[in-house]
Order: structure tokens, then C-alpha cells, then sequence
């Protein structure tokens, strides 16, 4: 490795101030997936990609293509890449880190003249948090590589109910190319993919430790309108026995669910389960016994037999409490998707770059979704690092330190200059 160099984290911090001084939403970071607040997060990187002298490009659904050239330019590419857009009211650093983790790497290369083998892009992708705006996984991503499925256009957004299609269009993108396969990137045009990402939880946090570097995605099972059917009767007048209670009866679910859950954690399995949503309707006030609940469940792992136990200990307890208490759950469409591994190649390449900078990590699943899981899934060699992160994320308090930063950033621009050499 040349002595000379490394990311510009410079660079990075400036884009960090601009971008939350030019989303903060008065409490928290905005930046909604083919809106205002995504725009002109787009906007800012692409003005810093411009004034390094990449080539930039953008495709029929909006995700840029920042590329620093190499010298075999018929060589397959390797992407660094991520997202811009945000959850309402969420953090800076989720999703924007892992593009200016790649906006620094290139930087660091142009100012020590490396020219590498094969072409590197950084990919600002669109509209990865997908629960946030449209309840679609990965249309960004899946757009960018030309294998968005049709359907997928005409998914609402959640807060303003006019299809992708319609924001694409209003965005000045063109969602009929999209729906006909057209792209930039191409599966097989990609030697690999690397996406850097703040840590959504506490576990490299409380073992000090600075980078992990992911194994898998997750897979998951979600029921995302669960419903249980009681009836509302008098809270001052109606004994026990008399009782059909919607919300005691969803209580009792969640809590052998929860139970569940500590029984297979305590037998090796590594899995979460999150009642997203779990009320009585307002119609209960306050004198009625509550004779409707509302669910939400999303049950998370990357072995899909851990997920598949829970749903099968919730189809088995269902029957039982509706006999006993005498409601009726009515558990709504599923939704799930199906883990996705790291490459084994791009993990231990970017292993081997953090052994060499002499920077500690760990081995560790991502509890979340990425933008790496579409590449995964259509046949690309995908990898992930993960950074240091206090205070979680999908909130304003995420608070990842810059050297954490630096230290994930050089991990990337190493795996990348080894892989590219």
C-alpha cells in the first residue's frame, strides 16, 4: 500500500455538515425516497463527485454512478455503494456513510495518483429504506441492475399514496425504462460490491470494537396487518368469565412469542422478534373491555429455520387462545425474504485489509436490510462493513464517531485497492 494513501475523511465531514444542515426536518433528518429531501441529498454528493473529476452517470430510475476510471476500462468494475435517503426523523449517517465512505476512498486515490486496474464506481442508490416510503424491498437497488419487477412501480408510498412510477416520473426519471429491464450495471459487469454501514445496534459498541465485517442479511417472515376480533363489552360490568378481550388475548401471544423467542436464543439460534405494532383500537376508550387489537410482527435471522420456528410456535398458540378466550385472530397477508450471505471472497478480502491496517474487527450478521442483499441475490460477490455507531439508528441521536469512520472508510479503500490493483 502506497504510504500516501488514505480516505479523505476531510471530505466526508464536509458532506456530513452540508447534508444535515440541508435535511434537518427541525428534530430529526429527512431525506424521503424520490422526494425533496432525497433530491437534494443527490444533489450535494454529485457537486463533490464533479468538482473531483469523476464520471457520473445516472440511470432511468435516478441512482448515480460516480466512477473514477481504470486503466481497463473493459475490466468488470467494482461498486462501493449505498443509499442517501432516510427514514422521517431519522439519523445522518444511515445509509449517506457507506457513499461518502466511497466518495473518500476515490478522493484518497486521486490525490496519491493511483490509477487502478479496472474502473471503481460509488453508487448513490435510490429509495433503500423501503418501510419508511414504499413497502418494496430494495427498488434502488433492483432498478439499478435492471431487475425491477414491473409490478413494483405501482407500490404506493406510505405517505402519499401516488404509485413509484408517479415520484420516478415527478423526479424527471423514466419508469418505463425502468419496467423494460433498461440499466447502466449489469449483474455480470460487477467484480464485486461493498457497501460500508453504520451498526444499527449495540454490539460492536459494547465490545469496543470499531468494524465488523458482516456475514450475512437477514431473511424474513412479517405480518404487517395481524388483527384480533373480540367484543367490546363494559370494563365496570362485565365479570372475567363474560369477557371476549382482544388486547389481554394479543398480550398473551406476544408474551409466549417473547418466551419463544428466549428458548431458541438460549439454544444457539440468533434471531430477533419485534412486535412492530401491538394496540387496542381507539374505539375501546376507557370504560369498554377492548374488543379489537392491531399487530404488527417481523421476525428476523439469517437461517430461515430460526424464523420458521417462531411462525410455527405462533400458528400453534393462535388456536389455543382463541379457544380460551374466545376471540379470533385474523393474521393478514405475510411478506418475507430470504437471507442473503456474504460472499466468502469479499469477507476475507476485507478481513485481510483491516488485518493489514491493523485495525480490529469482528465477524458479526447485520439485524437489518441492505442495499448489499439485492447485489447478493442477483449472482453479484457482495460484501459489508460495518461501523461503530452509539444510540442505534432510524433516530436523530445516531452518533458515530469520525474516527470510527475513518477507520471503516480505510478498510473499504483498501479491499478496494487490492481487489482493483
Amino acid at each position: 500500500m502506497r504510504p500516501n494513501l488514505f480516505p479523505d475523511v476531510e471530505l466526508a465531514a464536509r458532506l456530513f455538515d452540508t447534508l444535515r444542515a440541508e435535511t434537518f426536518d427541525g428534530v430529526g433528518i429527512t431525506r424521503d425516497a424520490y422526494g425533496p429531501g432525497e433530491r437534494r441529498g443527490h444533489a450535494i454528493v454529485r457537486a463533490e463527485a464533479e468538482a473531483l473529476g469523476l464520471e457520473i452517470a445516472v440511470d432511468p430510475a435516478g441512482n448515480m454512478l460516480m466512477t473514477l476510471p481504470g486503466a481497463d476500462r473493459f475490466a468488470k468494475r467494482v461498486v462501493i455503494g449505498s443509499h442517501l435517503d432516510s427514514v422521517p426523523q431519522g439519523g445522518n449517517f444511515d445509509g449517506a456513510a457507506g457513499v461518502l465512505a466511497g466518495l473518500a476512498a476515490v478522493s484518497g486515490m486521486k490525490r496519491a495518483g493511483f490509477v487502478p486496474m479496472r474502473d471503481i464506481t460509488v453508487l448513490a442508490i435510490r429509495a433503500e429504506e423501503a418501510g419508511a416510503w414504499f413497502p418494496s424491498s430494495y427498488p434502488g437497488s433492483f432498478a439499478a441492475l435492471g431487475l425491477l419487477p414491473e409490478a413494483a412501480l405501482e407500490v404506493k408510498r406510505l405517505d402519499s399514496g401516488r404509485s413509484l412510477a408517479t415520484h420516478m416520473r415527478e423526479e424527471g426519471f423514466d419508469p418505463q425504462a425502468v419496467a423494460r429491464g433498461a440499466s447502466i450495471l449489469k449483474p455480470t459487469d460487477i467484480a464485486a460490491y461493498v457497501e460500508l454501514h453504520i451498526e444499527q445496534g449495540p454490539v460492536l459498541d459494547a465490545q469496543q470494537i470499531p468494524v465488523g465485517i458482516v456475514t450475512g442479511i437477514p431473511g424474513s417472515r412479517r405480518l404487517r396487518s395481524g388483527r384480533v376480533v373480540g367484543e367490546y363489552n363494559h370494563s365496570g360490568g362485565t365479570p372475567r368469565r363474560f369477557r371476549r378481550d382482544a388486547g389481554i388475548a394479543l398480550a398473551e401471544l406476544a408474551v409466549k412469542l417473547d418466551d419463544e423467542w428466549a428458548r431458541l436464543d438460549g439454544e444457539g439460534h440468533r434471531l430477533v422478534v419485534t412486535f412492530c405494532v401491538l394496540a387496542t383500537a381507539p374505539e375501546a376508550g376507557f370504560t369498554k373491555v377492548p374488543g379489537e387489537a392491531v399487530f404488527q410482527l417481523d421476525v428476523r435471522s439469517v437461517d430461515m429455520h430460526s424464523v420458521d420456528a417462531i411462525l410455527a410456535a405462533l400458528h400453534r398458540l393462535v388456536p389455543e387462545i382463541e379457544a380460551r378466550r374466545g376471540v379470533v385472530f385474523e393474521l393478514g397477508l405475510e411478506t418475507s425474504s430470504r437471507p442473503s450471505p456474504m460472499a466468502e471472497a469479499v469477507r476475507a478480502g476485507l478481513s485481510a485489509a483491516a488485518e493489514a491496517l491493523g485495525i480490529a474487527t469482528i465477524e458479526m450478521p447485520s439485524g437489518g436490510g441492505h442495499d448489499a442483499a439485492a447485489f447478493a441475490q442477483c449472482g453479484v460477490p457482495a460484501g459489508m462493513v460495518f461501523v461503530r455507531n452509539q444510540n442505534g439508528s432510524h433516530n436523530p441521536h445516531e452518533a458515530m464517531q469520525a474516527e470510527d469512520f475513518a477507520l471503516g472508510a480505510a478498510v473499504v479503500q483498501r479491499f478496494v485497492q487490492d481487489f482493483a490493483a
